[in-house]
């Protein structure tokens, strides 16, 4: 008994050491992410620019597959097992993040924007709404990835030729000097959309007010420019994820070449109108341009933004970096705090000789890329590069640059430093005030409004129908043949269907091969959801609705192979936790359904859900005070009524009963309504105002429960997952051996 008894109490304990270390390294990890959160909020990183990704937390099952898909280092991460915002700041909109979703849970928004001043009113294609012809591509819409310039160009050439097409032979042959499209900027928008006019034949005319490539040509040389694979018109699919600035300018170089593209440089945008001929003359420095539409792909960076010191006319003074090599053995001032000014002064103190220092007007730096805020925090221990903060320049002479540093807490102070170059990198004046005196309306009121972000359902509608489906047939089957699968086990040999329905005919087979075959596909989805597994065909989303089908039809056949009666055998112990994943996969989309949206973490916490509560229940006032207080009392009764307390079993009836209780407390709630003379719309609003009250006050109250059974559930899911798959195949290997199947 010994030799027995001694092995156990060792395996026990050194499970038990395991999970207590994973369990503190999982703490550790979370303390460390909330931590960043916190930085992150006090920094103003958490809030993005323009995109960012929205979370809907009813339909994050916290698989971190977003996280792994995002190039961007620290936009998102896992707070308390499901997917948080961290540095929104740091959002890009690359989309890669929705693109891996495997449950539809990730949406790139641009968020609230009934108060921005800086998007442009326009329709669904792209077109201004106060002036029809006239469309607005690329980075002046919001948007800022050259994949979404190239897309937004594209579509408005397709848009325009569409509509060229429809003139029916109003169109002039006559009409030289009169064209079908003129496009305001050479950058990926403009390129893309010149390209697929002359795809459609269009008479078209590209102004650029530079050079060729818009804001990449201004880059510094050998930056490596992100994309993501998307067609380019006439050219095809750009299918790498990052290209240097000399190998996009060099193909958009050669495309213009090839197809000969009408462009014209060093006409700088002065204003358009609309005519009485309902043309759009567009206006230039140089002259004036009569077309039928407009594309304005202007970007967002306009003009530098100056300084406004003496000596900032200067020629050591310049507002772009071009070649950092060219400057060596030189005393250096950049002035600005975003990721360009940075990658600049980076550049230019790796350089030999190079004493570069950088001047930024806040005390800290923030909505910087993670892995430009680790190259400065190296660069700055290493002494390669001096950071001077909260200071602003007053004056910049021949041989100095005269700074004032405002500390906090502190008085101001004059300091002077040596210089030979100064590099101003504060940001563009976007080109909205000219924008506005063209027509274009940047009023939130005039934006049609965006749909609101809800919480959506689980989004396994299709899954479950499938399932569904094959449940009904696995049971038709059973009830056909019922007279074998009613018997007793020990009778079944002497009925005639035996031979054929038994674990090791060819049905009972076939149905065990089947299934294990499902299992296979089944966990092939874990593989698929890893970023380096994007060749296996199919959209996460695909996979995740397979994973559930798979899993339950695999269920199914095993059932079938066992003759419905599994045996207390390898196989049988298989096939019961194969029954308990099915089981503890429906609990746990259960709980992150009724989990609401606010309730990311408890470090966001309580305190907007309480203010949500508070905001909720004043709906409940208009139907007279009386009647509100009495709906929140009996609200604050229920919650505290449902205090869970106990082990996992405890929990999960306390979170059932409690929800039954809900039902008929808004239930009772409506009836009281009706008595007093509500409307159905109120009755409807009511009882909606109830249950996300109680759900959010029930989450507020027992937030540590709810997360107590969502680690629960991914416990058990994870670790049965790993016994089944143990247990099935030591079951497979038995029966090859022996030659026949013991479930």
């Amino acid at each position: 008994m010994g030799w027995l008894v001694l092995p156990a109490i060792v395996f026990t304990l050194a499970l038990s050491v395991l999970v207590q270390f994973a369990r503190r390294r999982e703490l550790l990890h979370l303390s460390h992410r909330i931590a960043d959160l916190e930085e992150a909020k006090k920094k103003g990183s958490h809030r993005a620019r323009l995109q960012y990704p929205h979370v809907d937390l009813s339909r994050c099952i916290g698989c971190s597959t977003c996280i792994k898909a995002c190039p961007e280092d620290g936009v998102l991460d896992l707070i308390h097992g499901q997917a948080v915002v961290i540095h929104g700041a740091r959002c890009v909109g690359h989309g890669l993040c929705a693109k891996a979703c495997p449950v539809g849970a990730v949406d790139l928004t641009l968020g609230d924007l009934s108060n921005r001043k800086d998007i442009p009113a326009l329709t669904e294609e792209f077109e201004v709404k106060s002036i029809p012809g006239l469309f607005l591509a690329g980075e002046v819409t919001g948007f800022a990835l050259i994949r979404t310039a190239i897309t937004h160009g594209t579509a408005i050439a397709d848009e325009v030729a569409h509509r060229v097409a429809s003139l029916n032979g109003s169109r002039k042959n006559d009409d030289s000097d009169v064209f079908d499209l003129c496009i305001v900027g050479a950058g990926p928008a403009g390129i893309a959309a010149s390209l697929q006019a002359k795809s459609h034949g269009l008479r078209c005319l590209t102004l650029e007010q530079d050079s060729l490539g818009g804001t990449v040509s201004k880059y510094p040389r050998r930056k490596l420019v992100m994309t993501q694979p998307v067609a380019l018109p006439l050219y095809g699919k750009l299918k790498r994820t990052s290209y240097s600035k000399e190998e996009l300018m060099e193909l958009w170089s050669s495309l213009v070449t090839k197809y000969d593209l009408p462009i014209q440089t060093g006409e700088e945008f002065s204003g358009l109108n609309r005519e009485d001929d309902g043309l759009i003359h567009l206006k230039t420095q140089r002259g004036e341009y009569r077309t039928r539409f407009a594309c304005l792909a202007l970007g967002r960076r306009g003009t530098p933004r100056k300084l406004g010191v003496p000596g900032e006319d200067l020629p050591k003074v310049a507002y772009n970096l071009i070649d950092a090599q060219s400057y060596q053995g030189r005393r250096i001032l950049v002035v600005g705090g975003g990721d360009s000014a940075i990658e600049a002064a980076l550049g230019l103190a790796e350089q030999p000789g190079n004493q570069v220092a950088i001047s930024y007007r806040k005390a800290a730096f923030f909505r910087l890329k993670a892995r430009n805020e680790t190259r400065l925090l190296e660069a700055i221990q290493q002494k390669r590069m001096e950071c001077i903060y909260e200071s602003g320049v007053l004056e910049i002479t021949n041989d100095t640059v005269r700074l004032k540093v405002t500390p906090e807490n502190c008085e101001p102070f004059e300091r002077t430093i040596e210089n030979d170059d100064v590099f101003v990198m504060a940001g563009g004046i976007p080109p909205f005030k000219l924008l506005e005196e063209s027509g274009v309306s940047f009023d939130p009121a005039d934006r049609p409004s965006a749909p609101p972000l809800v919480e959506q359902s689980t989004g396994l509608m299709t899954a479950l129908a499938v399932a569904l489906m094959l449940s009904v047939f696995a049971l038709a089957w059973v009830l056909v043949f019922k007279n074998y699968y009613s018997l007793a086990r020990a009778m079944r040999p002497i009925s005639g269907l035996h031979e054929a329905l038994r674990p090791t005919s060819v049905f009972g087979i076939s149905c065990g091969i089947a299934g294990t075959a499902l299992i296979i596909v089944n966990l092939l989805y874990l593989v698929r959801r890893h970023p380096m597994a994007e060749w296996i065909p199919g959209s996460l989303r695909g996979w995740m609705v397979s994973h559930i089908v798979t899993g339950i039809l695999a269920l199914l056949l095993i059932l079938l192979h066992g003759s419905m009666s599994p045996r207390n055998t390898l196989g049988g112990h298989a096939t019961a936790a194969l029954c308990f994943l099915v089981v503890t996969g429906a609990i746990g989309r259960y709980f992150y359904s009724i989990v609401p949206r606010a309730a990311n973490g408890k470090e966001l916490a309580l305190d907007d859900l309480n203010n949500r509560i508070a905001a909720e229940s004043e709906g409940w006032d208009r139907y007279g005070l009386a009647f509100g207080d009495e709906a929140r009392t009996e609200i604050r009764a229920l919650v505290a009524a449902g205090k869970w307390e106990g082990n996992f079993i405890q929990r999960l009836f306390a979170l059932l009963k409690t929800q039954s209780a809900v039902r008929l407390t808004c239930k009772q709630l409506q009836q009281r309504g009706r008595n007093e003379g509500l409307s159905g719309d109120q009755l409807e609003n009511l009882n909606a105002l109830a249950h996300r009250a109680y759900r959010t006050a029930l989450f507020s109250a027992h937030y540590e429960d709810l997360r107590g059974l969502l680690s629960s559930w991914r416990y058990f899911h994870r670790w049965v997952a790993l016994l089944m798959v143990l247990l099935a195949a030591v079951h497979i290997l038995t029966a090859i051996r022996y030659g026949k199947l013991f479930l």
